[in-house]
């Protein structure tokens, strides 16, 4: 079994796609702190909070305690992620971001995706499963 989509985690802090959130999340701060991207108010505000929604709606879910709700919570964090991942776009269209460090965003992006989307396939079969009802 891939260790990646394992279920058993403790804290939401042991989910490895919320790592990677969270290193997604450090790295547009860093990004988006510098250069005309830091006095693009809009964009820049948008992006960290598209980053700051997915790390929070995985835990959110997490703490819900039901597969159920963490799935309805997991879906919001990929539209999350799916709107950073378009703003990084805007980002690279105009100039606020390398083309090296925009590839390596969107590779993040779409690793968290993909982790998130395991996750889910491996949840989804026992929804009525979780803290409420063990």
């Amino acid at each position: 079994m891939n260790k990646d989509c394992e279920m058993k985690a403790d804290r939401f802090e042991d989910l490895i796609f919320w790592q990677k959130a969270r290193e997604l999340t450090r790295r547009v701060y860093t990004q988006a702190s510098v250069g005309k991207f830091s006095t693009d108010y809009g964009l820049r505000d948008q992006v960290q909070r598209s980053c700051v929604s997915v790390m929070s709606n995985i835990a959110e879910g997490f703490g819900r305690g039901t597969n159920k709700e963490m799935l309805q919570y997991l879906f919001v964090a990929r539209g999350s992620l799916s709107e950073v991942k378009s703003q990084l776009y805007v980002a690279q269209d105009l100039g606020y971001v390398t083309e090296s460090e925009a590839i390596r965003l969107h590779e993040m992006t779409e690793e968290i995706a993909r982790l998130m989307n395991a996750f889910m396939k491996r949840i989804k079969p026992t929804l009525h499963r979780g803290l409420k009802h063990d």
